[in-house]
């Protein structure tokens, strides 16, 4: 069998207020790590001020008591400047967002298999949460 370090890796941007995320959500974070599911295997918080200009903090510069000492990051620095420039594109003026790098460690169990058996995943593609929640319910509304 093939053994990969690696599964495949999605990056996120989540916004949120001010400098720094929620204390729950970076508890929500740590309690899915916490699960195996899925590693962090980078966080880098983006703020945009007001006049566009980006200012970036590697949360492994930054583990100054907030919450993010609890988090266990892999590989800081996976996460590259054109990556963060096109997701920082995406924030708007006055606002910040966590960019956060997360394996999906179920998924590299899943391309171990696939490539001992001779596959190749030649696509994959995420539909987000909201979009899917929102078709079921038109689905289901339909149905009754």
């Amino acid at each position: 069998m093939t053994d990969f370090r690696y599964g495949p890796v999605e990056l996120h941007l989540v916004g949120f207020e001010g400098d720094r995320p929620d204390p729950r959500t970076l508890a929500a974070l740590g309690q899915l790590l916490g699960t195996g599911e899925i590693r962090l295997l980078d966080f880098i918080i983006v703020s945009k001020a007001e006049d566009g200009t980006v200012a970036i903090v590697e949360i492994e510069e930054d583990a100054d008591g907030s919450g993010f000492e609890e988090l266990e990051i892999l590989s800081a620095g996976l996460v590259g400047e054109e990556d963060i420039d096109d997701f920082a594109a995406q924030i708007p003026p006055g606002s910040s967002a966590a960019l956060i790098a997360l394996e999906l460690a179920f998924a590299r169990t899943l391309a171990e298999n696939l490539t001992a058996g001779g596959g190749v995943v030649l696509r994959t593609e995420r539909v987000p949460a909201p979009i899917v929640n929102a078709l079921l319910d038109v689905v289901e509304q339909e149905g009754e």
